[in-house]
């Protein structure tokens, strides 16, 4: 049994929990699948994403591939930044490019809530972006999940 399977990830979320929640986000975004994505928010979870409002599960899983036919090589990096009770929020950083190949890095938080099952029912996102040059990339994983030992934002100064 994995470490997060041993430990309940609901609130209310002690550190241990908010950081090992920050990390199954990361992991399940970073896989690029919306059906699985969604899954981790409520049937009827409202986003705000930049300037687009999704609402429940079907609208995030056509976001979601939208998204992701636009951001190719999409990877994710999440930092948690706080927490309370039923809320956590976090920073993050994911670099990805177009189909010209400009490259871009994209700065954000996002605030979190979830309900007693810790499954997320509102999630609020700021994002920026940043064209950067192919030689500026800090993220070099393969697709898929960042491995443990890849640094984190503040390990990359980011």
């Amino acid at each position: 049994m994995s470490k997060e399977q041993a430990v309940a990830l609901v609130p209310p979320f002690t550190q241990e929990t908010a950081i090992l929640k920050v990390r199954k986000a990361e992991d399940g975004w970073n896989s690029r699948n919306p059906e699985q994505v969604c899954l981790a928010y409520t049937v009827d979870s409202k986003w705000r994403n930049r300037s687009e409002f999704v609402n429940g599960r079907e609208q995030i899983v056509q976001f979601l591939t939208r998204k992701w036919q636009k951001e190719l090589d999409y990877r994710l990096i999440k930092e948690l930044w706080a927490f309370g009770g039923s809320r956590i929020a976090v920073r993050f950083a994911y670099e990805s490019h177009d189909a010209t190949g400009q490259w871009y890095r994209s700065y954000g938080n996002e605030n979190w809530e979830f309900d007693n099952d810790g499954v997320m029912h509102h999630r609020y996102a700021c994002i920026n972006d940043l064209p950067i040059k192919e030689s500026e990339r800090l993220f070099h994983w393969p697709l898929g999940r960042r491995p443990d030992d890849h640094p984190g934002l503040t390990e990359l100064g980011l």
